[in-house]
């Protein structure tokens, strides 16, 4: 792998997060860098201490950072402003440095929406079921609330106090239709007819536990699109039983890939070039045994 020459001018971003030795965005960004001719570098950091972290992004004019587990709602209270969605998610995975002034957005929410929209599925009028609370579940129910306007957004899930919450923070910031139901074979029996969107954003069916599916397979239905978030393994036990049903499914890989599209953008300044993206990320599965799904 060939690397361009650092120079006194080499302009750095770079990834806060812990653990982090398994990430695919240095490979990615730094493709799309060199890709587009950019004298742009981006590094990974294992951080313990978030504020330090970004006060240090202050300090040495780091120009953008993606932010990972742990430290996504932690990060919140060091920057000076929230894009709209990021401040009703209460959580962030990016950060742009203009001239000192550090600015949260968050684009999981975001890349949900345009992977769903890049495939024909744009979530504006439809009835979508969302299935869990944390914090995937949260950028993406908030997102399409904001910027898709869902017919009627369903938030299924266990935890009955995140799903409160987020009905809640969903309906002071806007007028989208949202009910809660906790998952049970039964409810799903009685939801799913009525679903055309379901986005799984839980991490039941991630590597290694392949077998696990959140949904019965005999529910899933043809006129379902069925969008995982798990990119891990890509095609998830749940999305396998769509597929099997005649159902349109979409992959957690789409998201992933559209998550690191829009930080490519809001940094700097230009399309990503998303072909180059796909190649490195296809290319990395490939050559390595299925991790989690951190960024």
């Amino acid at each position: 792998m060939h690397h361009h020459t650092i120079t006194a001018q080499t302009t750095l971003c770079c990834l806060l997060g812990n653990p982090i030795e398994h990430s695919l965005s240095p490979a990615l960004h730094n493709a799309c860098f060199r890709h587009c001719g950019l004298d742009w570098v981006y590094v990974a950091f294992c951080v313990q201490d978030i504020g330090a972290a970004i006060a240090g992004i202050r300090a040495l004019g780091i120009r953008g950072a993606s932010v990972t587990i742990p430290h996504k709602i932690s990060a919140v209270r060091y920057l000076d402003s929230l894009d709209a969605a990021a401040q009703v998610v209460g959580s962030i995975n990016t950060i742009v440095n203009d001239t000192g002034v550090l600015r949260g957005f968050n684009s999981d929410g975001l890349g949900a929406l345009q992977a769903l929209r890049e495939h024909g599925h744009d979530p504006t009028g439809k009835r979508v079921t969302v299935l869990g609370s944390g914090g995937a579940a949260r950028a993406i129910a908030i997102t399409l609330a904001l910027t898709a306007r869902p017919e009627r957004l369903v938030i299924g899930g266990i935890v009955t106090e995140e799903m409160d919450r987020l009905k809640q923070d969903i309906g002071a910031a806007s007028d989208c239709m949202v009910q809660t139901v906790t998952l049970t074979d039964e409810v799903l029996r009685e939801i799913l007819p009525e679903t055309d969107i379901l986005i799984n954003a839980t991490p039941v069916g991630m590597y290694p536990n392949v077998q696990k599916t959140p949904i019965p397979r005999n529910l899933l239905e043809k006129h379902h699109v069925v969008f995982d978030v798990v990119y891990n393994p890509r095609v998830t036990r749940l999305l396998a039983d769509a597929r099997r049903a005649g159902a349109r499914i979409v992959s957690g890989l789409e998201m992933f890939l559209n998550q690191a599209a829009v930080q490519f953008e809001l940094w700097t300044g230009r399309p990503a070039p998303r072909a180059v993206m796909r190649r490195v990320v296809l290319n990395h599965l490939r050559l390595h045994q299925p991790r989690g799904k951190n960024p």
